[in-house]
Parts: structure tokens; C-alpha cells; sequence
């Protein structure tokens, strides 16, 4: 009989050990396009995300919780973004972080929603994804957001016929910003000439200018990313120099400026975000930024920053009887590295636009 009571009592000291332990691991999946043509948008969201991560583990706000972070590449393909999505569902990933392009996300969002997992995507902006009720949470403001502040800045600034050129690749993306940019611009009275689309994986771009620069147009807009857009400003820079030329933020990272060179001096561009932004809290990101990754932050850095900071406060803090979407809805508004941040119903956010323009190699003001 003694045998049993000491056998039952060391029985609930081990159980009580166990329950004294370190709390489970919260596991988070980071997704985006890591390889291909223009790798840096995702590489840099997920740069902002690690440090987010590591600032929270750091400042105790876990309550000693260890953050499990999973990475996956979306590949070049829908169907390789699929099969990232599923890998990380069946890690068992409480959240994610991504996707990073609008032409990612209706692949993944086909495996996530039906597991119930929640997406926080630092930079999705094109329309169809606004305005429903899922679980996508996105913090970029919208195509039709950022094309009307285009729109209305380029008219103002006196531009008034404008040739257009699309990333093909990204068309998702592309045909929404752009159908928003010609409603916007055209009832202000300016004029699109030409809008051609174009293949991303093509080294030439002299036939797109070419069209571009037939009907005379007094700006180039491009619709691409930080690859093609300088690309296509060297080819416009030989043929037609001191053409104003304009990119939508996509193409917003260091890359643009590191492959433009002189070509992409004086191009514009509207941003949500401010380089010289002088808080307190973003000065101290930037430069930890710079220290770990030998660069200035950008626009995805920023966004991937706050889509973690946002999604660890949440998981932290709400009770076991309240789902993710529930928490990320409820705990609101954050305070972002720039701006306060809040979701509506459907977890969408609004932003305020910052107009710059490339000068001396830095994207600046532009005033």
C-alpha cells in the first residue's frame, strides 16, 4: 500500500514537473517568392519579419514563449506556391506571413482558408482581394488606393498623355493597378496611349519602348518590379533622355536604384512609407537593419516588420477561446514603425502616401 501512495505521489511530481516546463513553441510560417527574377521584395519582407521576431523573443513581450519561424520559397509557379502552402500547413503553423505578390496569393489562400490559417500579408494590394470576409489580413493599401494618388499627383505635376507598360507575370497585380491608375487619370483628363504587357523572363525591351515612345506620350509609366522597371528606364534613357518616367511601387526596393543607375534618376514613385522618417522607434529599426543586413530597410522591410510585430501581439494575447481572426481583429489599433495600423471588418488597413522621387542614388521627397 505504501508503494502505491509513493508510486501515485511521484507520479503527480512528474505531471507537475511537465506542467512547470516551458511553454509550447509558437510556430510561424513565413511565405514569398525567395527565388527567380526578382527575389528582393520577399527577401526583405522576411529580413523585417526576423527581426520583429527576434525584437519580441528579446523584450520579454512572449511571457517566454520561443518562436518557431518556417520559411518557404512560393517558387516560380501557382502550383509550386500551392505546394509551399501545404508544407507549411502540415508543419502545423499557427499563422503566416505572406504572400508577399498579389499573383501568389489566390494559390495559397486555396490551401490556407481551407485549413483554417490565417495569411498576414505585408504587400497583397490588388482589388480582388479587398474587401472580403476570409482570413487574408493585409497590410499595403490598395491598387486603387496608391493608383488615385498616382493619378492625381502626375496630373497635377502636368502630365497628361502617358504610355504604360505591365509585368505579364504579375498580372494579378498589374491589370488591377492599372485599370485603377486609367479610371483615376482619365476622369481628371489625361490620356493612356499605349499600355502593352510584357514578359518578365525577356531581356528585351527595346520593342516596348519603341511602342511606348510611338505616340509621343510626355511620361512612361511602368507597372513591374525592381528588375524590369530599370530595365526598361536604361532602354528609355538611350533613346528619349530626360522623358519623365514614373513606376508603381512595386518596384519601390534598393534594387531599383542599384540596377537603374542614372537612367532612374528623377524617376517618380508614391510610397507608404518614408525614408526619412525620424521616430524614435523606426530610427532604431533602420539602423539595427542596416547593422544585420548591410542595407537600408525599404517599403517590404517595413510592412514584414509590422505584419510579425501585429501577429505576436495577437497570439500572445488572446485567450483560448478566441480564434486568430478574432484576436488580430479585436486587439487593435497597433502602433506600426511609422503609423498607427487598424483593421477593418474584412482586414483591410488604410495608408498615407508618401511622393518620391529618385535623386543621387536615394529615394527623396518629392516636393
Amino acid at each position: 500500500m505504501i508503494r502505491k501512495v509513493v508510486a501515485l505521489a511521484g507520479a503527480l511530481f512528474m505531471l507537475a514537473l511537465a506542467g512547470c516546463g516551458d511553454p509550447e513553441p509558437l510556430r510561424i510560417g513565413i511565405i514569398g517568392e525567395l527565388s527567380g527574377r526578382s527575389p528582393e521584395l520577399a527577401e526583405a519582407a522576411r529580413n523585417g519579419a526576423l527581426m520583429s521576431i527576434d525584437a519580441a523573443q528579446a523584450s520579454g513581450k512572449l511571457k517566454g514563449r520561443r518562436v518557431d519561424v518556417l520559411v518557404r520559397d512560393t517558387g516560380p509557379s501557382p502550383e509550386t506556391a500551392a505546394s509551399a502552402a501545404r508544407e507549411l500547413v502540415a508543419a502545423k503553423v499557427e499563422a503566416i506571413i505572406g504572400p508577399i505578390t498579389s499573383a501568389m496569393a489566390t494559390p495559397i489562400q486555396s490551401v490556407t482558408e481551407k485549413s483554417g490559417i490565417v495569411l498576414i500579408s505585408p504587400t497583397v494590394s490588388s482589388m480582388p482581394f479587398y474587401g472580403q470576409n476570409d482570413l487574408l489580413f493585409r497590410l499595403n493599401w490598395t491598387t486603387r488606393d496608391s493608383a488615385v494618388n498616382y493619378a492625381q499627383h502626375y496630373h497635377a505635376k502636368g502630365l497628361r498623355r502617358l504610355s504604360v507598360a505591365a509585368n505579364e507575370n504579375n498580372r494579378t497585380y498589374a491589370e488591377s493597378w492599372l485599370k485603377e491608375f486609367s479610371a483615376a487619370f482619365e476622369a481628371l483628363g489625361g490620356s493612356i496611349l499605349t499600355s502593352p504587357y510584357f514578359d518578365s523572363g525577356s531581356d528585351n525591351y527595346t520593342e516596348i519602348i519603341d511602342t511606348m515612345l510611338a505616340s509621343r506620350p510626355d511620361g512612361l509609366l511602368f507597372i513591374g518590379n525592381a528588375v524590369d522597371v530599370p530595365r526598361l528606364a536604361q532602354q528609355a534613357f538611350k533613346v528619349r533622355p530626360g522623358i519623365a518616367m514614373i513606376a508603381a511601387d512595386w518596384a519601390a526596393t534598393s534594387q531599383l536604384i542599384e540596377l537603374g543607375g542614372k537612367a532612374v534618376e528623377g524617376l517618380f514613385l508614391v510610397q507608404i512609407f518614408d525614408q526619412d522618417n525620424n521616430s524614435p522607434g523606426y530610427l532604431a529599426f533602420r539602423d539595427a537593419y542596416l547593422k544585420r543586413f548591410g542595407k537600408l530597410p525599404v517599403l517590404s522591410s517595413v510592412l514584414g516588420y509590422e505584419a510579425a510585430q501585429i501577429l505576436l501581439d495577437a497570439l500572445v494575447r488572446r485567450p483560448e477561446s478566441m480564434t486568430i481572426k478574432e484576436a488580430l481583429l479585436s486587439f487593435g489599433p497597433y502602433q506600426g514603425l511609422q503609423q498607427q495600423i487598424s483593421f477593418d471588418a474584412n482586414g483591410d488597413v488604410t495608408r498615407t502616401p508618401h511622393f518620391m522621387v529618385v535623386r543621387n542614388g536615394r529615394f527623396v521627397p518629392d516636393r
